[in-house]
């Protein structure tokens, strides 16, 4: 028995085969095998065609299929992760009237921004656990006052996953998960945000029927079937946002559990236990793929723009050139923890949410040019990124979460030892570093959700963990002391602004 995941993102639409019973990956393929086209007509725009994704995934399934010699009689069920807070629009005949907006088309923002004012930010901070920003609802709002013919079309709106479970089974579905991520969800009426549907001037009858995150969604129709190479009937059970869906794929599912990406930019997403928001918003909370009006499963996602940036910056205009990253980590070593008071802000991508908003830019603070080194200044870019981390987490916390273990994938800035041990050092955690993606992720979550697995935790128990990583007692007071210190720069540049 098999399961089938998809992982449609930005850049790329990947899928995995599952052996159900061992838990192990057998094939996986991704396409376009270069950076998918994003339409940007202006600036800050940003659209692809949700056809596109589907001839990706088409290609996708075939390659995997081919790949592993599994028959289509093979597969049990159908998992789908997606881009998050994208728009698509259908018309009654299931017909795409214009392309999406994704996740990082920022023309919504004056939308959002006066919905917030308009509405009160208790009423919607309370009820949406975010402002409105930038998200699905604001896209709307601005196809609604900008293009009148296409909005007069809409026969129901759908988020990236949303579309290919549509076009999978023919079937118009959402989740509570994936309202909360769009700002549809009021989370203490436990239905559809009448307020700002309100607000907006929406007709409820724009929202797709809502099913549960794992439990049939649909099953695959004859015309997708002979269009992948499958099986007509295979369910689709699970889908769920890309941020929610890395969580599960790392086994994060309850209250105080913390799932990590350190890639160009850095997430850290933790689970409440209970209803909650951060009076200033600079995080973002959503429904987890187990939250239920009986359980609450909330996502606090932590989204830091400077990370991998900040180390490829450096690697490229400081390191000696032609080094690698390996090499990079070993010069770092070089210096002590906390860098000799070298410290660096790594706010040099934008904006950023967690700071109100403002952008400060990168800074490095503290160079004796009678001290310093190379090593210093590789090994403090590092540890900045850590401290960005931190001072994330530290909202989490005053949010509720505790924060005692951190799962995160082996890749990207969790391979270097100096940025696992000053993470583990400074926020005290446990690290737990495991194999895993998120078309593997998605094909798990079918599992659960099509009663192969009768938990996560069964689902999961295969999950290959890598190697973990414990606090250096011995260094905590060195540890404290410099993030202290880079803290004290932080408050210092964000007062200028």
């Amino acid at each position: 028995m098999y399961l089938l995941g998809y992982d449609i993102g930005s850049s790329s639409v990947k899928a995995s085969l599952v052996n159900a019973e061992t838990g192990k990956c057998v094939s996986s393929a991704f396409f376009p095998k270069t950076e998918a086209a994003i339409m940007a007509a202006r600036p800050g725009w940003a659209e692809q065609d949700p056809q596109n994704w589907w001839e990706n995934l088409k290609l996708s399934t075939q390659a995997v299929m081919a790949g592993s010699g599994i028959g289509p009689d093979g597969i049990a069920a159908i998992g789908i992760s997606y881009q998050m807070h994208g728009l698509v629009c259908v018309d009654k005949g299931q017909n795409v009237l214009r392309p999406a907006i994704i996740w990082c088309d920022s023309r919504a923002v004056p939308y959002g921004q006066k919905a917030f004012e308009a509405l009160g930010e208790t009423q919607c901070l309370s009820h949406l656990l975010n402002s409105p920003g930038n998200f699905t609802a604001s896209k709307l709002a601005w196809i609604k006052e900008n293009e009148p013919a296409v909005y007069e079309r809409i026969y129901k709106i759908m988020l990236p996953g949303d579309y290919i479970a549509m076009k999978l089974t023919g079937d118009i579905c959402t989740t509570v998960s994936g309202l909360s991520e769009g700002m549809f969800w009021d989370f203490q009426a436990n239905d559809v945000a009448g307020f700002l549907m309100d607000y907006y001037g929406f007709d409820r009858s724009l929202i797709a029927d809502i099913k549960p995150t794992f439990g049939e969604q649909g099953r695959v129709n004859a015309w997708a079937a002979k269009d992948l190479g499958l099986k007509e009937g295979i369910p689709v059970t699970y889908r769920a946002g890309d941020q929610p869906n890395n969580a599960l794929s790392l086994n994060v599912f309850n209250p105080g559990e913390i799932a990590s990406t350190a890639g160009t930019s850095g997430v850290v997403y933790g689970v409440n236990g209970e209803v909650n928001y951060d009076p200033k918003s600079r995080v973002n909370t959503f429904a987890h793929v187990n939250h239920t009006a009986e359980q609450t499963r909330l996502g606090v996602l932590l989204c830091i723009n400077g990370t991998g940036i900040l180390n490829s910056w450096v690697k490229r205009n400081v390191a000696p050139e032609g080094i690698s990253y390996s090499d990079m980590n070993r010069l770092a070593a070089q210096a002590p923890v906390g860098s000799a008071g070298v410290s660096i802000l790594p706010f040099g991508n934008g904006a950023e949410r967690m700071l109100e908003n403002k952008e400060t830019g990168c800074s490095i603070c503290g160079v004796n040019f009678n001290l310093h080194g190379k090593q210093h200044i590789v090994r403090a870019a590092q540890e900045g990124i850590v401290f960005s981390f931190k001072y994330g987490i530290d909202i989490m916390e005053q949010m509720g979460i505790p924060v005692q273990k951190i799962h995160a994938g082996h890749a990207n800035m969790f391979l270097s030892p100096i940025f696992r041990e000053t993470l583990a050092g400074v926020t005290g955690a446990v690290i737990e570093l495991y194999d895993t993606d998120g078309s593997v992720g998605a094909a798990k979550g079918a599992g659960i959700g099509a009663g192969v697995y009768k938990d996560n935790n069964e689902a999961f128990a295969t999950l290959e963990k890598l190697e973990v990583i414990e606090p250096d007692v011995a260094q905590r007071t060195a540890y404290d002391d410099a993030y202290a210190r880079w803290k004290s720069n932080l408050e210092r540049a964000m007062a200028a602004f």
